[in-house]
């Protein structure tokens, strides 16, 4: 066994262990449910623009992107542009290490690959501060509802041509909006691809958590995802995902497209 075979059975033994961990598991959800109550999630920004994600789900969509290799990313919530900067400058690293692989030229500025964001309300100085970004380029958005059949129609026509499409579903998260983004946009994520649905931990909250809004237990993304696997065999939770960040937004969101 080389050193990095061992080094990678050391992690897999680790991961397995921890899905055991009763303790362990148990004083991650009481972090997430005490951070969450002081809305540490809104403390961090990526490239100049604010990201409402734990740092953990940030270094996920890392590992994502680079396993999958997307020339789309299709994103539902916009908010202040973060996460669609986060993946901009994501795909703008895949350009960079295929340029450097095959001994090219490369203009920074042009890139076949894309993130398109759709919001239902893409305020004015939010959409400047995301176009004048360094990123811009590469960052398309559609402002509407991601249920509205009109905004569908509009990503799905985008996604076509794309080889590589992943989707992370992060706007209202009642159940039935989840759903529905999930019957709209799951079915662009490719073969091997993910589609991460954020904000599953809700149903793992108090109930009454988020008084101000309209989610709680039993009406939320996780359960949103549990209904619409149910249906699509196609699609599987990668639990390792869960095992291996502990504290995460996305519990059981991460939903990978088989390849078989």
């Amino acid at each position: 066994m080389t050193p990095s075979e061992q080094f990678n059975q050391e992690r897999q033994t680790r991961l397995q262990a921890y899905g055991t961990d009763a303790p362990f598991k148990a004083l991650s959800q009481q972090w997430l449910q005490e951070s969450m109550r002081r809305q540490y999630v809104y403390n961090f920004d990526w490239m100049g623009r604010p990201i409402i994600q734990y740092p953990q789900d940030m270094v996920a969509m890392q590992e994502l992107v680079w396993r999958v290799r997307p020339d789309l990313i299709v994103e539902t919530g916009i908010a202040h542009g973060g996460s669609l900067v986060l993946s901009a400058s994501l795909l703008a690293l895949l350009d960079l290490s295929d340029a450097i692989e095959a001994g090219t030229t490369l203009d920074p500025r042009v890139s076949r690959r894309k993130v398109l964001g759709v919001d239902i309300d893409i305020r004015s100085h939010n959409r400047a501060a995301i176009e004048a970004h360094p990123m811009a380029s590469r960052i398309e958005m559609i402002q509407g509802s991601a249920i509205a059949p009109e905004v569908v129609e509009q990503v799905r026509a985008f996604a076509k041509g794309y080889q590589r499409v992943m989707v992370c579903l992060d706007s209202m998260h009642t159940h039935e909006h989840v759903l529905c983004e999930l019957d709209a946009y799951a079915p662009l994520v490719t073969p091997g691809s993910y589609c991460v649905v954020f904000d599953t931990f809700v149903e793992d909250m108090p109930p009454h958590f988020f008084a101000d809004r309209p989610w709680d237990v039993g009406n939320n993304p996780k359960t949103a995802v549990r209904q619409w696997l149910s249906a699509h065999p196609e699609f599987e939770v990668d639990s390792t995902m869960q095992q291996q960040l502990q504290v995460t937004v996305a519990p059981q969101g991460f939903l990978r497209r088989r390849s078989d």
